[in-house]
């Protein structure tokens, strides 16, 4: 069997924030202990709950790497003593834990970019159907269903806030809250409009159509960010909530949408069983939105000059699921593509998000 070399003491590795020097990261996590330590540290609440949440990715970052050197140690044992011993099923467990491990390691590689400030957040994700009725709604709807997938299998947590159904399938629009470590860094990169093509089942000529739904992405903010709006720049409409509920939420005006006047950015909310409830979840919608605004100001500065710049709007396409006459996803800003339409679709998206992140950060880079 063909092995890799053993694992060895590097100088260098990976954390959530880029790379770094090994030595000097357990340095400087010993230093972030200690002013955990400290008894005033609290008497700076902000500060503090950003060192400690510094220090949480930091070590969780060290502990990742020791972890893979340790089971990739103990699984070349493993195939050292299943060869010498003949064992050709060891053999074959001992390689299946060896591709676990590189995909790990991979995906650890990736986690290395996230580096925004933001990136390490949870995410607010909406999803909204395009032109074309029935044939966009159930569109959204199996973009719902692919998004809450990959959450769901990378034990990520998925809250529905707000959901209007299709007028006969799937979904008009949708607002989702993702929670799991780099949710944000990670989903940021899906946000654009996506495209699909197949035959369409609502169809009874069997003619093939063409649809469009649009994805937005932004980071949930902490208590650590400031956003300062003027109340007097926000419109606020109650309405009557939609769906399942408790036995009032149909029958009372507690869904709350505000509007930025200056932006025109808007956010609604309806999943509290309240009124009260909703205006406070918007209100965290709302700053969370116009952090991502200016978060997006600040890279479309750096990259200006940038041909794979990523913009986020209804008019810039990022993706092509095509069904028929063929099998074929494919990402319009990296070219990463695959025939395995099924897998994407239940969830497999960490190729298209690898290579885009890896492209964002390559040209904030360069800019």
């Amino acid at each position: 069997m063909s092995r890799p070399p053993r694992p060895t003491s590097s100088s260098r590795s990976t954390c959530s924030g880029g790379v770094f020097d090994w030595e000097p990261a357990l340095r400087r996590l010993d230093e972030l202990n200690a002013r955990v330590e400290d008894p005033t540290l609290w008497d700076r609440p902000d500060a503090a709950q950003a060192l400690t949440r510094d220090r949480a990715r930091l070590a969780a970052s060290i502990d990742a790497v020791k972890g893979l050197e340790r089971d990739l140690a103990d699984a070349l044992g493993y195939a050292e003593m299943a060869d010498e011993e003949g064992d050709e099923a060891s053999l074959e467990e001992a390689r299946a834990q060896l591709r676990g491990i590189k995909e790990r390691a991979g995906r650890s590689e990736l986690e290395a970019l996230l580096s925004g400030e933001a990136d390490g957040n949870d995410a607010f994700m909406e999803i909204n159907s395009g032109a074309g009725g029935t044939e966009s709604c159930d569109w959204a709807g199996m973009l719902l269903r692919m998004y809450s997938r990959w959450a769901n299998a990378h034990g990520m947590e998925v809250d529905f806030l707000e959901e209007t159904a299709g007028d006969q399938a799937g979904i008009k629009s949708v607002t989702l809250q993702i929670k799991g470590a780099n949710a944000y860094g990670w989903l940021k990169s899906e946000a654009g409009v996506h495209r699909l093509v197949r035959i369409s089942p609502f169809d009874a000529a069997a003619k093939r159509h063409t649809s469009f739904a649009s994805v937005w992405v932004y980071p949930v903010v902490d208590d650590t960010i400031v956003i300062d709006i003027n109340p007097s720049d926000v419109r606020t409409d109650t309405y009557r909530a939609s769906g399942s509920g408790g036995q009032h939420v149909n029958k009372t005006d507690s869904a709350v949408r505000l509007t930025h006047i200056p932006t025109g950015i808007a956010v609604a909310c309806q999943a509290g069983r309240s009124q009260h409830q909703n205006r406070d979840e918007a209100w965290k919608m709302l700053r969370a939105r116009l952090y991502e605004a200016e978060l997006q100001r600040r890279e479309a500065a750096a990259q200006a000059m940038q041909d794979s710049k990523t913009d986020i709007g209804w008019g810039h396409q990022i993706r092509s699921y095509v069904l028929q006459p063929y099998q074929m996803v494919k990402d319009l800003r990296t070219e990463v593509e695959t025939s395995d339409t099924a897998g994407v679709l239940d969830g497999d998206l960490d190729a298209f998000m690898g290579a885009a992140l890896a492209q964002r950060v390559g040209a904030t880079r360069d800019a």
